[in-house]
């Protein structure tokens, strides 16, 4: 997967690779906040808040949030979108930017159509072919843990190093 920051700092490289599978893309920037503000009301709980300067907490969990802030918020993230969307240019000029730059994501396919990508390969794939070329002295595959397999190791380990 290379989308959204994953293909900010994919998009760097002199080619891109994608997996047959891959998703690509999601230029885009997004903010979610809840806001909590009616349940406290309701709880008869009070919240306050202070800051130093015009813009340090345009919008807040806690408090009523206004449509300056959500104004603000908005400009911000165009601005941070804007941004995106310039490095993309910058590394990827080939890229017709008004037409990925939507937020959407692509898999490996369309990602190549649209120039995202340069090929089409899997990992096992590259490394065959780079075998042939250079010399892999390793590769390693590692099985992801689930989080209870992740807290019983490392309980385990740190039981050994008391005891050893």
């Amino acid at each position: 997967m290379a989308a959204s920051g994953g293909y900010l700092m994919a998009c760097v490289a002199d080619r891109l690779l994608a997996a047959p599978f891959a998703v690509v893309g999601s230029i885009g920037v997004v903010a979610g906040l809840p806001n909590f503000r009616r349940l406290l009301d309701r709880s008869g709980v009070d919240f306050e808040l202070h800051t130093a300067g015009e813009y340090k907490r345009t919008l807040t969990l806690f408090g009523e949030n206004d449509d300056a802030g959500r104004e603000k918020i908005k400009a911000q993230l165009e601005e941070t979108h804007g941004l995106f969307k310039a490095f993309i240019a910058e590394y990827r000029p080939a890229v017709e930017l008004e037409r990925v730059a939507t937020g959407e994501y692509w898999h490996a396919t369309q990602a190549l159509e649209l120039g995202l990508v340069d090929q089409i390969q899997t990992s096992d794939d590259y490394l065959m072919a780079a075998n042939e070329q250079a010399r892999i002295l390793l590769v390693k595959y590692t099985k992801k843990k689930r989080p209870m397999e992740r807290l019983l190791s490392s309980m385990e380990g740190s039981l050994w190093r008391h005891l050893g």
